[in-house]
């Protein structure tokens, strides 16, 4: 990419996005393109197409999902798979049409099975069944790898597609409703703060072990592949090309419970932690295996407790 390249981030407004698109402006990158969902609904086929005619992106950043944690996956189930899908539909193959450059597609590691061994390499994906609760978002983001996967052999573009591990950082989700667990902990653990409650409740019992990734490092990894990497780097060639996607993470994880206790130092909660284990726990271990991507050349800086921090300073300034 040219410091004066057309970029178009879809999602600039959410976590990924705005991480990503402040991480271009920093490396000098001027002639990026946005639009709110307001301006250009991205499920709407005419509407995506529309805008890739007048527009004409050189690159293309997917950065665009309908995201949320266990209880707005497991209750809006439909709406997770069928705005997810349409949105990777629409910007995947308008960029096919459009002759963009490259594209970089975002997904998750919820792709891997539930009981995936771990730490997780790309080629576990399809081994397994897949967590029940985010069973119809990882159906659309392994739809999108197989989308990226197949226009590249068919058609010969340059579409590479990553999973973060969770990511948490500034412009995140504080909805007690939809956000995922760190961002709701940490609101949570201030709210009960100011308020003087006693107890916090959380739910599940605080054994399942995750991964966090800070959204700016996350941003970093996601230029550098479009900097430095195409897909031919990921992928030299084959008869059977499958697993082409990149894991992004740190490959160290962390208990919810000394996630949440952590938490609880840093904004300085006093009460008590209560694990209502009737409530599910989802994936038991979800870690992934960075190699690929340290083999092409990148790795995370920040710690968790310097990111939480971070995220923590952040949240006060535009929460409280």
């Amino acid at each position: 990419m040219q410091k004066d390249s057309k970029i178009y981030v879809a999602g600039h407004r959410g976590l990924v996005g705005s991480a990503i698109v402040k991480n271009l402006q920093q490396k000098g990158y001027t002639n990026i393109i946005t639009r709110t969902h307001s301006e250009l609904d991205l499920i709407d086929q005419q509407a995506v197409g529309e805008f890739f005619q007048t527009e004409k992106p050189e690159y293309v950043i997917l950065a665009a999902a309908k995201v949320g944690g266990i209880v707005a996956n497991n209750t809006y189930r439909a709406d997770f798979i069928y705005e997810n899908l349409q949105i990777q539909n629409n910007v995947i193959h308008q960029s096919y049409l459009h002759n963009v450059k490259k594209l970089l597609f975002l997904g998750s590691t919820c792709i891997y099975p539930k009981n995936c061994p771990q730490p997780m390499k790309e080629e576990y994906l399809l081994t397994g069944e897949l967590e029940y609760t985010n069973e119809p978002y990882a159906i659309a983001k392994i739809a999108g790898i197989k989308m990226c996967e197949s226009y590249n052999l068919q058609y010969g573009t340059n579409f590479i597609s990553v999973m973060p591990t969770n990511l948490y950082g500034p412009n995140d989700n504080f909805d007690l409703e939809t956000s995922h667990v760190l961002p709701a902990l940490l609101r949570k653990m201030h709210e009960a703060k100011i308020n003087n409650q006693s107890k916090v409740d959380i739910w599940g019992s605080g054994k399942p072990r995750r991964e966090f990734l800070y959204s700016d490092d996350m941003a970093d990894a996601c230029v550098f592949i479009m900097q430095k990497r195409d897909f031919k780097d990921i992928y030299p060639g084959s008869t059977v090309v499958r697993n082409t996607h990149i894991n992004i993470g740190t490959g160290e994880d962390i208990s919810i419970k000394d996630l949440a206790l952590l938490i609880k130092r840093i904004v300085g909660y006093k009460g008590e932690l209560y694990f209502d284990k009737s409530k599910p726990d989802g994936t038991p271990v979800k870690l992934t295996d960075p190699s690929k991507l340290h083999t092409l050349g990148w790795k995370y800086k920040t710690g968790l407790e310097e990111g939480i921090q971070s995220v923590y300073m952040w949240y006060l300034r535009h929460y409280v």
